[in-house]
């Protein structure tokens, strides 16, 4: 006997003290998935049987039962449940957390529930009991549907029990095993032409797609439009044959309401759909109600990343059923108020929305299909002489046709002053970054910041940071290259290539490492660029990795000139109005004056002005007789290295005025409108930007190497050699296809190998001492390479939302989680 089981499901097992509940869960659900009364008494009384504790051990039972309705998790009480008032505050939990309750009931004759509590000890109860309870089992069997369970199974005597099997069934909006692709279709409203354009539009022929994608439509198929019956004839067929799937919308709803024979106001476009359907024959207006009367509210799809319904739906109500999540799809919620047109306020569900699933609807009519989070409402009114739309998944393109008239007018007119989701796209508030924040990344999972975190980086971003509009990413941190096993170095290429190459990676490209500050350059072409798509006026903004401005505005506006100047063919090329490009901006001394001032010159003034003098002293004493030859040799080392660190900091300065000496060297080019690159390699970047000429502009010197050619790897060693020897100070290897995954996830995007003489402005003058460098040798980095996995996979994620046109304050949600995982206390000299 098969006993279907809805997913997400409260079961409440229903049965007379002795009838085998508790055998039966253990029997047929997992030990997790239970929750008995005895359990919970033995909980908070130490004695399952202690009755007098039920109140305590059913508020608790129901707790947990909540925490994990709240969850999604199947859940099921083993209690007795026989009285109507116990099984009311279950079916009120299950209507609460928006899933369905199902009533098993074990009816077992009173005999052999008496015989089962009489071999038990502590069952000392008299039969009576049990015959009170299954009295009050019965008289409950004809009202348990009434009650509001949505399935009822009863069980008649010990056969039945031990023949019963349970089938979890999912729910109908469940969908998640189709992955697409998907066309999702907006509010139809009876435009057959519009439709039958769009789907040509979209590749389909005579209702099926060649490529065996599948039309999504929200809703709304009917009512106000010329042609009802001919949207529903091409729909009905695309659904019945598997090219489409259909929610409902709330003019069906009414529709099917209206066919019912119930009473309705005949507004809004019903008249003319009734009309359209009466002039079809009887057999197509009984296939029309039967389609709409079976439509549900919502779809779950593609393993729970793409929810469809007709007016959007908040996330708590993804993949739940309920009449409250039904409501929600088809209507959406409101204020209560009305607006001067008399037509509902709704409420902008969207603008708080955080779910990592993408949300597609309908149900309010706009101008054009924005992303308001990860939602986008597909009604452009087609119907009022707008535009039908879809959009394809999971390429996020958005695909529209022009109505041919207007068909119907609106009560109210179509606004494009108004924004979706009740803000605009550019407003940054504070209650998108404060508090413990879960940002989830396409290419690393979810990526968590803690509430001390964003304080922290709240504080930077008030007080220092460009205005955050322009603060479309910031770079992740670098991790350096393992420690070298050679005894003279701290770093060398050598671990880099064996690194990348157990990762899976073949060809790598190492990048010189320029002495300068890392720059994020966004350059818009004009200021009304800038005001139209970052919501600021000027011409763009040239920052820190923290986001903190390097010039005065005056400065940023001729440095912006000059990369406009430059890019002029980038601009034509990409045709985007914007570039964002990731930099070097040289000299080192132009960002960091005072900080060579205070800490690398004070410190080489000091050695110089303490050291020869000591050597001095040592050499007299020693001259006297005096054992001392330890100590002076040491103090002569160390009075030789304070020379070459002084020579490693004052290569990467030079005299700068205003912007004169200022160099940029970009490297890569980050996004532009429309799209990201970092799936492009890293030849192809530097081949675009070696186009920025002019004496502004830095080339960044490059070498291929192939990690399965030993020849190649020795050149790229001798190709780092001689850069570090001449003072540079080291290479970058990354991989050379740019985004990776390897063998065990998300790849590092790029590794330093600093030159041994740089590294003394990192370490001290005299690091270069084996007793030092021994002890450096113990660094830890694992630390330092998490968090810039984590930066990375948060930078990338700003810029796919940057390309998918979302608002900016969602890209800004992660540019924010960058810096505030700056705060993590990780060594800075990595």
């Amino acid at each position: 006997m098969k006993l279907t089981v809805p997913d997400m499901s409260l079961v409440v097992l229903v049965g007379a003290s002795g009838s085998g509940k508790s055998t039966f869960a253990r029997t047929h659900f997992a030990p997790t998935q239970v929750l008995s009364s005895d359990f919970f008494r033995g909980l908070v009384a130490d004695d399952e049987n202690d009755q007098p504790a039920s109140a305590d051990a059913f508020d608790a039972l129901h707790y947990v039962a909540a925490k994990r309705l709240a969850a999604g998790r199947m859940t099921v009480i083993d209690a007795t449940n026989v009285q109507r008032a116990s099984r009311a505050s279950l079916v009120k939990l299950a209507k609460e957390h928006d899933v369905l309750p199902t009533a098993i009931v074990l009816d077992l004759p009173i005999a052999v529930c008496a015989a089962r509590n009489a071999s038990r000890a502590d069952r000392d109860f008299g039969d009576h009991v049990i015959r009170r309870q299954r009295g009050e089992l019965q008289r409950s069997l004809k009202s348990l549907e009434r009650e509001g369970f949505r399935r009822v199974h009863v069980l008649r005597g010990e056969a039945e029990v031990a023949a019963a099997e349970i089938a979890v069934e999912p729910l109908r909006n469940d969908k998640r095993e189709l992955t697409g692709p998907f066309d999702v279709i907006g509010d139809v409203h009876g435009c057959a032409a519009e439709l039958e354009e769009l789907l040509a539009e979209l590749g389909y022929v005579d209702g099926v797609h060649p490529a065996g994608r599948t039309a999504v439509f929200v809703g709304d198929l009917v009512d106000r439009g010329p042609d009802t019956p001919g949207v529903l004839r091409r729909v009905m067929g695309m659904a019945s044959s598997g090219a489409a799937l259909v929610v409902c919308g709330n003019h069906e709803q009414k529709l099917v309401r209206a066919l019912h024979g119930r009473k309705v106001n005949v507004a809004h476009g019903l008249a003319e759909s009734l009309e359209q359907l009466g002039a079809e024959s009887e057999e197509f207006r009984r296939a029309a109600h039967e389609f709409c009367d079976g439509l549900i509210a919502h779809y779950v799809l593609d393993g729970g990343n793409l929810v469809v319904a007709h007016a959007g739906l908040p996330e708590r109500y993804h993949g739940r059923a309920s009449g409250r999540v039904r409501s929600m799809a088809l209507y959406g919620d409101t204020t209560g108020e009305t607006d001067e047109y008399g037509l509902p306020v709704r409420l902008p569900w969207a603008r708080d929305y955080r779910g990592s699933a993408m949300v597609l609807y309908g149900h309010t009519p706009t101008l054009e299909a924005e992303w308001v989070n990860n939602t986008m409402c597909l009604d452009t009114g087609a119907v009022f002489g707008g535009k039908l739309t879809a959009l394809r998944y999971p390429e996020r393109e958005v695909v529209s046709v022009q109505a041919h008239q207007v068909w119907y007018e609106p009560s109210r007119p179509l606004d494009a002053s108004r924004p979706l989701g009740g803000r605009e796209p550019a407003v940054l508030e504070l209650a998108d970054v404060t508090g413990k924040r879960i940002v989830q990344t396409a290419h690393h999972g979810r990526v968590g910041v803690s509430a001390e975190q964003s304080a922290a980086a709240l504080e930077v971003m008030s007080r220092f940071a460009v205005d955050p509009r322009w603060l479309a990413y910031l770079p992740p941190t670098m991790a350096p290259c393992s420690t070298s096993a050679r005894s003279d170095y701290l770093e060398h290429p050598e671990e880099a290539f064996a690194e990348y190459r157990a990762a899976g990676v073949q060809s790598v490209l190492c990048e010189e490492k320029h002495m300068g500050s890392r720059a994020v350059v966004l350059v818009c072409q004009d200021d009304e660029v800038a005001a139209k798509r970052f919501g600021v006026e000027g011409g763009g903004a040239v920052y820190t990795r923290t986001g903190r401005p390097f010039f005065s505005a005056a400065q940023n506006a001729s440095l912006l000139a000059d990369v406009r100047a430059a890019a002029a063919g980038l601009f034509e090329e990409l045709g985007s109005g914007w570039l964002l490009l990731d930099a070097e901006l040289l000299p080192w001394s132009a960002k960091a004056d005072s900080l060579i001032s205070s800490q690398y010159a004070s410190v080489g003034a000091a050695a110089e002005a303490v050291l020869p003098a000591a050597v001095s002293a040592l050499t007299t004493a020693a001259e006297r007789g005096i054992d001392v030859s330890d100590l002076l040799a040491r103090t002569a080392s160390r009075s030789s290295t304070v020379d070459s660190y002084r020579a490693a900091y004052r290569r990467y300065c030079w005299p700068t005025s205003g912007l004169d000496g200022v160099k940029l060297a970009p490297f890569q080019l980050l996004a532009s409108e429309g799209a990201a690159y970092h799936d492009r390699p890293h030849a192809w970047h530097l081949s675009r930007l070696d186009g920025l000429a002019g004496p502004r502009f830095q080339r960044t010197r490059t070498l291929e190497v192939d990690l399965l050619d030993s020849s190649s790897i020795d050149r790229g060693i001798s190709w780092w050699e001689d850069l570090t020897s001449a003072g540079g100070e080291g290479m970058v290897v990354k991989p050379a296809a740019n985004l990776t995954l390897g063998t065990r996830g998300l790849v590092q995007p790029g590794v330093k190998v600093r030159g041994r003489e740089y590294l003394r402005i990192i370490y001290g003058p005299d690091y270069t001492l084996p007793v030092n460098l021994e002890r450096l040798r113990k660094r830890g980095l694992n630390r330092k390479r998490m968090l810039a996995l984590r930066e990375y996979a948060l930078g990338l994620e700003a810029l796919e939302r940057l390309a998918r046109g979302e608002p900016l304050w969602r890209v800004h949600e992660c540019v924010f989680a960058v810096l505030a995982l700056e705060s993590d206390p990780v060594d800075p000299r990595l």
